[in-house]
């Protein structure tokens, strides 16, 4: 009698706990764990998503303070002086300034001048981005091609020209293509053929430096990107009798998009800025200034004229248009379904 008491406690005890010696199930604690939590946070008032929204914004907050005095505090003031009068006697306190509106873009849009170097500044950083991106692809397919040791030599002689400064690399440039002592005219055959009188061939050799300086970080990014690439699905391509061309163009191009996005869009703003190779290689804009781009048009305008409401119009024109071209490009990818 007392065991079959015993035994009925104990299916007592289990039927009322939902475990041995009554001891609740791992559902029940769970659920009234979180009926606790629950009533916790409403009776403080916030949510989960709530409060822990700001926490990747407090983590942000240091860069974003850094980024604030760097970029947004100088935005500000090139758009602040680019309406006022501001010239040199301005800047030495002989004359207050004087507020114009929009005196300076209007002179600014009136002069053909600014139009022709508008389009030069187009044409030219164009042509730098397709070349470099060319370039920087076919070497990053090359180095997955190549064995280990000429792999590490092509890497070390990109990251070489990448280390380069824009001086020093503009410097050589023009030694090479020397009319009188540069080895490039002597291999090709043409005596003292000056690089840098006629417009186009000055544009062409500032286009070589500037695809050299350019094209490793390109490489270096879609190798990474053709790297992480799972070999299952080049090896598949390659047995179907895929060219190399159609495995890039229908295999990496797509999978690489986000990649190639960046380095599009950062390739299109430093060569639409692009100031040190000009101004070295064509000894500040060519022949009555024939080589001009908008960066050098703006240094010429503020410093060399001391006009620099003027050359602040051209540096806020500058920024418009690459937020433009890149908001543009972006909203394309957008609509073709690229998650960015």
């Amino acid at each position: 009698m007392a065991g079959a008491g015993r035994e009925c406690c104990v299916a007592v005890r289990a039927g009322q706990g939902g475990g041995p010696a009554g001891r609740p199930p791992a559902e029940e604690t769970r659920g009234k764990r979180s009926g606790r939590t629950g009533v916790r946070r409403a009776a403080s008032g916030t949510s989960p998503l709530v409060s822990g929204g700001w926490t990747p914004w407090l983590y942000l907050a240091p860069a974003l303070v850094v980024l604030g005095g760097l970029l947004v505090y100088p935005i500000y003031q090139l758009g602040l002086i680019s309406f006022f009068q501001y010239t040199q006697a301005q800047v030495s306190g002989g004359e207050p300034a004087t507020f114009e509106g929009f005196g300076n873009y209007a002179e600014l849009f009136g002069d053909p001048q600014f139009w022709q170097v508008l389009l030069a500044t187009v044409l030219f950083a164009a042509a730098c981005v397709v070349s470099t991106l060319a370039v920087g692809c076919a070497l990053a397919v090359l180095l997955t091609r190549v064995r280990a040791l000429p792999r590490l030599a092509l890497m070390l002689a990109a990251l070489g020209a990448w280390a380069t400064p824009a001086v020093t690399g503009s410097t050589v440039w023009l030694f090479l293509f020397d009319p009188d002592f540069g080895p490039v005219n002597r291999m090709l055959g043409l005596g003292d053929h000056s690089w840098t009188y006629g417009r186009l061939s000055a544009f062409f050799l500032v286009l070589l430096e500037v695809v050299w300086c350019s094209f490793p970080f390109v490489m270096v990014t879609v190798y990474a990107g053709i790297r992480a690439v799972p070999g299952e699905v080049l090896e598949a391509a390659s047995l179907d009798g895929a060219s190399q061309w159609r495995i890039w163009r229908s295999v990496l191009a797509p999978m690489l998009r986000p990649i190639l996005v960046v380095v599009t869009i950062q390739s299109v703003i430093w060569d639409f800025k692009v100031f040190t190779q000009i101004y070295v290689m064509t000894n500040g804009g060519g022949i009555a200034g024939q080589n001009l781009v908008l960066n050098v048009y703006a240094y010429q305008q503020a410093f060399a004229s001391s006009q620099y409401g003027l050359g602040s119009a051209v540096g806020v024109v500058m920024l418009l248009i690459l937020l433009a071209v890149t908001l543009v490009y972006l909203r394309l990818l957008r609509r073709q379904g690229e998650e960015l």
